[in-house]
């Protein structure tokens, strides 16, 4: 006896919030305090809590990218991690951000700090809110800036200037080159903000202008 056919399509069942990619989100927001402990012990010259500081981070940035990957590949992306994602890749970065200003303690550290995490939550808000019906592909300028920033904070993290013997030099040029890193991630925020809220505006316009008769 044949099978009957309905010829309805069967719909993907929802994924549940309980899975993997959002527990490595989770873990990363946990993470931030326990970063941000290490990062500033001792107000921040610790060799070994600094050390500590960079490898969390590292876990923090690892776990960024997996998570991610693992939601595409296996359909497991859900609205919890639309959310929670953001959230903890502007948690951490914010951390590290105002964590070294209080230890470089200088105005264009400072500077640089306020203007980045200004632009970075004005965007993720954006995102998380206003933009629920016009989606705004990431731009490349915003990937080269996400590497460019997890690079610069992470050399940075390290204790390159409280070293000292045989790694006294290595640490004083890898602290030059990670300086270099957080100026070019400076810039790559401005432009890629810029982009941002230009194709947001353009998608907007676009959406409430009226269609052609």
């Amino acid at each position: 006896m044949s099978e009957t056919h309905t010829g309805a399509t069967p719909t993907a069942a929802t994924p549940s919030n309980w899975n993997l990619p959002n527990a490595l989100t989770t873990l990363r927001i946990v993470l931030v305090p326990f970063y941000g402990w290490a990062l500033l012990y001792d107000g921040g010259d610790s060799v070994t809590w600094r050390t500590v500081a960079w490898a969390i981070f590292f876990v923090a940035m690892v776990t960024d990218k997996v998570d991610g990957d693992i939601a595409r590949a296996r359909n497991l992306v859900t609205d919890f991690g639309k959310i929670a994602d953001p959230i903890a890749d502007k948690a951490i970065t914010g951390m590290a951000f105002i964590g070294l200003s209080i230890i470089m303690d200088n105005w264009w550290m400072w500077t640089i700090t306020v203007v980045v995490l200004v632009r970075e939550w004005a965007v993720t808000l954006l995102r998380l809110s206003v933009l629920k019906s016009v989606v705004i592909a990431a731009a490349q300028s915003g990937k080269w800036k996400t590497a460019a920033q997890a690079l610069a904070l992470g050399f940075l993290s390290l204790p390159l200037l409280e070293v000292d013997g045989w790694l006294d030099i290595p640490g004083k040029v890898t602290y030059v080159f990670a300086i270099g890193l957080l100026l070019v991630a400076f810039v790559l925020t401005l432009w890629s903000g810029y982009e941002f809220f230009r194709d947001v505006w353009k998608q907007r316009d676009r959406i409430r202008r009226p269609a052609a008769s």
